[in-house]
Parts: structure tokens; C-alpha cells; sequence
């Protein structure tokens, strides 16, 4: 007789497919000084599909913005300060 599936893991198994599915893309928010001079991350975002969450590093920013690139302006410090999005992308091993 065959072993029929059990309904428990059928259910975690889907639940899986659904946060693999659904999950946010991860950037940062780097700070380029000068040209290529030197930089550090500032914030962390999660991009959804609607619109992106967006923590300063330090935790005196959090904001929401309807895309990860609307929040840059708030990274830029003129002249010598360019902010930029770094996309996190997951390592294959």
C-alpha cells in the first residue's frame, strides 16, 4: 500500500512556496564619498511590491517610500555624498 503524504507536510511545504513567493527584496543604502573614495551603508530596506521599508542604521530614520530609489534624496549630502542602492542578491553554494 502506498504511503500517502502527510497533510501536515503538504501544509508547511506550501507555506514555504508562499513566503518564498511573497518575500521582500533586500538592499542597502550605501554613501559613496567622493569618487570612489571611500563609502558605508547607512540603511537597510525591504522592497515589496507596492512599496519599500527603509531603517537608517543608526535608527533615527525609519520611512516608507513607494520605491527603495524615492528614498535616496534623503542620503545625499551635497556636494561629495552620493547615495546608492546595493541589492542584496543570495549566495548559491
Amino acid at each position: 500500500m502506498p504511503c500517502e503524504p502527510d497533510p501536515l507536510d503538504t501544509f508547511v511545504k506550501d507555506l514555504r512556496a508562499m513566503v518564498v513567493d511573497n518575500a521582500p527584496r533586500l538592499f542597502a543604502v550605501v554613501q559613496e564619498y567622493g569618487e570612489r573614495v571611500d563609502g558605508r551603508i547607512v540603511a537597510w530596506g525591504m522592497a515589496f511590491d507596492d512599496h519599500a521599508e527603509i531603517v537608517s542604521c543608526d535608527r533615527s530614520m525609519r520611512t516608507s517610500a513607494k520605491a527603495p530609489e524615492q528614498a535616496l534624496f534623503l542620503f545625499r549630502v551635497p556636494p561629495h555624498i552620493r547615495p546608492h542602492l546595493v541589492w542584496v542578491t543570495p549566495e548559491v553554494s
